[in-house]
């Protein structure tokens, strides 16, 4: 019909003839392509992460990270944590590792800190990572622990083409990580007072991996094949605990080798982020042309007056490049100014 022969009919039975014309049109809309956003390559019956639930409603991503809760965990602060993580609603949350205290072959004390952190963590809306520290992978019980409750102990996986690398900076030999534990259990009985030594000349102090963590070949292969497996992403991101890019902590320990040269070679032409903890002091650096950042605390132990030891979260939204923000937690404020008053639940 032509508009002509439209405009020979009255007002009203105009509208009414287009309504059935429009109505009776025949035209197709391709469906929208089901696609799935999060993929990785792990089996089995215990995974790390919580869940694989995703809120995907928008092309870019948002991401949250939140950093050491332990070296003396302060209460509450993680708790007031998930709550405005809730709030800002991110679509996942990674972690950068010392989310119990650990340091013990009790299993069953184990499972309480295990149990106490998860109640916690389960409270978050959108799935959570984890990835491990020196408090939580102290010694072989613990690293056998965490296998059976987690799984793996270094993993990746991709959402969109974005590319994440979790990495275990406590990827010692057996035989290693024994030395590293009686030694550090020594030190811990000597700054708790109970037995006799000085902490400034003990062998924990002056070893290397008290501040700078390892990474073994077996860790190495894995990811230079994770790499290989994905030079279509557009971003990497690299979560650890321990500064397994540093070859010194800036005060007395000091190694040869940087565990994690072999994959910044293999990084080289690409695109991608660094994040650790453990120092509990927020700091950013550039090496390589790109972001390498020590992340504060999420109620681990802080040092007095010190500016950079701050409870804060790192939101992080991936757009054409991420843009990355550290939110300090005392300024979240709730509709009313108040810090939301989350208290932890009791230890189960």
């Amino acid at each position: 019909m032509s508009y002509l022969d439209l405009m020979k009919y009255q007002p009203l039975s105009r509208v009414l003839l287009i309504l059935i014309l429009l109505t009776s049109c025949k035209y197709t809309r391709e469906a929208p392509q089901e696609t799935t956003r999060f993929t990785h390559e792990l089996t089995g019956e215990v995974l790390p992460w919580t869940h694989d639930h995703f809120e995907e409603t928008e092309t870019d991503f948002t991401f949250a990270i939140i950093s050491d809760l332990n070296g003396g965990e302060r209460p509450h602060i993680f708790s007031k944590a998930v709550a405005q993580l809730n709030h800002l609603d991110p679509t996942f949350v990674l972690s950068v590792g010392d989310l119990i205290d650990g340091g013990t072959t009790d299993t069953d004390q184990l499972k309480r800190e295990w149990d106490f952190f998860d109640q916690r963590a389960r409270a978050l809306h959108m799935p959570f990572f984890y990835v491990g520290g020196n408090h939580d992978l102290t010694n072989k019980t613990m690293r056998e622990f965490w296998e059976g409750r987690f799984g793996p102990r270094f993993y990746h996986f991709r959402y969109d083409d974005v590319l994440f690398l979790m990495l275990d900076s406590e990827d010692y030999t057996e035989k290693r990580m024994e030395e590293i534990y009686q030694a550090r259990d020594t030190a811990i009985r000597i700054l708790d007072g109970l037995m006799e030594g000085d902490y400034a000349t003990s062998t924990y102090r002056f070893m290397p991996e008290r501040n700078l963590g390892g990474m073994s070949e077996e860790q190495i292969a894995y990811f230079k094949e994770v790499l290989t497996q994905n030079q279509d992403v557009r971003w990497t991101f690299l979560l650890m605990h321990k500064p397994l890019w540093l070859n010194d902590d800036g005060d007395i320990l000091q190694r040869e080798d940087i565990p994690l040269e072999p994959l910044e070679t293999a990084l080289a032409g690409r695109n991608y982020t660094v994040f650790n903890g453990h120092f509990h002091r927020l700091s950013h650096r550039e090496r390589h042309g790109m972001e390498y950042m020590i992340l504060g605390t999420t109620g681990g132990s802080q040092r007095p007056n010190d500016s950079t030891a701050i409870d804060h979260i790192t939101l992080v939204r991936m757009a054409e490049k991420p843009e990355i923000l550290h939110i300090k937690m005392d300024g979240i404020l709730e509709s009313d100014g108040r810090i939301n008053p989350a208290i932890d639940p009791k230890m189960e």
